[in-house]
């Protein structure tokens, strides 16, 4: 009997809304570090080349149902499967062991239930999600403003690509690498992770340009950002 009973959110789908509850042994796992060992030969041990990345990771709920008879039972089961079949592509996925931290994942398995019991009342299953290695703070989304140069704190212990979203024309610098908006617009956001400057659908990379080859990183502890005329 699965125990310690929690919940899932994956994009706009509650587990708990269709009493279907989970339990969290396997979410506490990280992902794959991407190193590869390089031979030598006449030398002793492996030379470790880091790629510096993290493989996508793998992470599964045991979860169950229990109803008043059959017949919800089934009712149940194919509504939330049919939900959850639905969301496609990477979605946001909260758990209730991690209230503070979220992923982004892939539905990964079909619905198959593997144990039935109360006289066909409920039954047990598991909900596999492919995720990126990234366990993201939902603090994070909170937006924060600087209208002059200060400082934005990364309170984690690796370094985090932001979203930036710059007002007006001119050039801002985080972390010593210079962003310069080229043309006048209310504003232009730029995605460090994904390397993208867009405003809504309409793409803005022609008018950024950077001042080194990589994207700003928010390095852990405190952070840099100078905020030139017209920014």
């Amino acid at each position: 009997m699965v125990i310690d009973y929690g919940k899932i959110i994956f994009g706009d789908v509650d587990s708990s809304d269709y009493g279907i509850y989970i339990s969290g042994e396997g979410v506490y796992n990280a992902p794959e570090r991407v190193v590869e060992f390089i031979e030598v030969p006449g030398r002793n041990g492996s030379i470790a080349m880091d790629q510096g990345r993290y493989e996508n990771i793998s992470i599964t709920y045991p979860a169950m149902y229990l109803g008043k008879d059959q017949e919800e039972f089934r009712e149940k089961l194919s509504d939330f499967r049919n939900a959850i079949l639905s969301q496609k592509g990477y979605q946001r996925l909260e758990d209730s062991y991690h209230p503070d931290e979220y992923r982004m994942g892939v539905y990964a398995s079909g619905l198959e239930v593997t144990k039935v019991f109360r006289k066909m009342r409920g039954g047990e299953f598991e909900l596999t999600f492919n995720c990126k290695p990234q366990r993201y703070l939902i603090s994070g989304d909170t937006v924060q403003t600087l209208t002059a140069s200060g400082t934005i704190t990364n309170p984690t212990a690796f370094a985090s690509a932001p979203l930036l979203r710059i007002y007006g024309t001119g050039s801002a610098t985080v972390n010593g690498v210079t962003l310069t908006i080229s043309a006048a617009d209310t504003y232009t956001d730029i995605d460090c992770e994904l390397m993208e400057a867009y405003k809504g659908s309409v793409s803005r990379n022609s008018f950024l340009s950077l001042s080194g080859v990589d994207f700003p990183v928010l390095s852990p502890g405190e952070n840099t950002i100078t905020l030139g005329s017209g920014i």
